[in-house]
């Protein structure tokens, strides 16, 4: 029985090291969408926590210096839950490989994953065996410290565009201010332009976004700017530009909103978010039709040349949102966005969670596909 009990040990306890091991690799190496359940227990139990002491009940500052420890703990306390799992891992191995109480294996299995030499191992496979344990503790300490430059070079990335945008858009970012400051300073054609620099953006921020997903909830120094409500912007300036402003028609809009509503839906696929992946142009968005008059107005009096026929421009200005509401408004509450025009004003109040069990993306038979009728108004 004890014989019996003691290779189930060393099983288990293998089991919790390769968990960790696989854990780190899925997490930090291996360079596509994919998470471990370790690594979401983590941030999803992290998040619990962070919802109760940063409330949307908060002033907004101070709500955004709590969420910004958010991601940064997370990170700090999944190297913790990978090297918990593999001090557990091999207390059991050495428990059922060697001759030792519990206690003495839990001595011997610390002093080799932190390697401290405190306690020796009195077999010959029992120094392999804290060999092996101090290679794999230094590897996860070393995968964490090499994964750091790369989450804050794509955050550098991402908040270099976030940051220039208020000079555009304002601050919170809106896109009918956008179009209006592009036509006071009598700028329309370098509109195209900016459809080009946020194609790429969007871009980026889709492959990073879901290949080091603790960025996504990296807060912009500014606690009024947002990855979120910035692409949410963009994206609405690009639909007015597209459908509603009476200037010729530049392609480059649509292929900015393509890859905009592309990579939100990306995204919110990472994290399990529900979204119609086929809607229908004349599905209900979160814009109400007098929202949107309210801005065409305004950006009549200021004398943009806006369509004559309102009722298909707002067709056309709803048929390309609806590519966008419902994963725009998702993220900026999973994200906690501050309040901004058409995006964070109505997303709800921060309940989304993404679920434990997810996986990586989902492929695009699972989604729906991508219907190519859903590119245009």
């Amino acid at each position: 029985m004890d014989i019996a009990l003691k290779i189930l040990a060393v099983i288990v306890g293998a089991a919790l090291v390769v968990a960790a091991i696989g854990s780190a690799i899925k997490t930090v190496v291996l360079p596509r969408a994919s998470v471990s359940f370790i690594t979401r227990w983590v941030f999803l139990g992290l998040r619990g926590i962070f919802q109760m002491i940063a409330g949307p009940s908060l002033a907004q500052e101070k709500r955004d210096r709590r969420l910004a420890w958010y991601s940064p703990l997370g990170l700090v306390l999944t190297l913790a839950a990978w090297l918990t799992l593999v001090l557990a891992g091999f207390t059991l191995i050495f428990w059922g490989a060697e001759d030792l109480t519990p206690l003495e294996a839990f001595d011997l299995s610390g002093s080799s994953l932190f390697t401290l030499g405190t306690t020796r191992p009195a077999t010959t496979p029992g120094f392999a065996l804290t060999f092996v344990e101090a290679a794999i503790g230094l590897f996860l300490l070393a995968l964490l410290i090499t994964y750091l430059p790369s989450i804050y070079s794509a955050f550098s990335r991402r908040e270099l565009g976030v940051t220039a945008l208020e000079v555009r858009a304002g601050s919170p970012p809106s896109g009918a201010v956008l179009v209006w400051r592009f036509w006071a300073l009598r700028r329309m054609e370098h509109l195209n332009a900016v459809w080009i620099e946020w194609e790429r953006w969007f871009v980026d921020v889709e492959e990073t976004h879901t290949s080091l997903p603790a960025v996504v909830f990296f807060r912009s120094p500014q606690s009024d700017h947002h990855w979120v409500t910035a692409a949410g912007a963009v994206l609405d300036g690009a639909a007015l530009a597209a459908s509603t402003i009476d200037i010729e028609h530049d392609v480059q809009a649509d292929f900015c909103l393509r890859a905009g509503y592309l990579c939100l839906r990306r995204i919110c696929d990472f994290f399990g978010i529900p979204y119609d992946p086929t809607p229908d142009p004349t599905d209900p968005i979160s814009i109400t039709r007098a929202e949107w008059d309210e801005a065409v107005a305004g950006l009549e009096e200021e004398g943009v040349p806006i369509k004559a026929d309102r009722e298909q421009a707002w067709r056309d200005f709803a048929g390309w949102r609806v590519n966008y509401d419902s994963t725009l408004l998702a993220l900026a509450n999973l994200t906690s966005a501050p309040s901004a025009p058409w995006s964070s004003d109505r997303s709800g109040d921060g309940t989304v969670r993404p679920r434990l069990f997810r996986g990586a993306v989902m492929p695009p038979s699972e989604r729906g596909g991508d219907d190519p009728t859903t590119f245009s108004a």
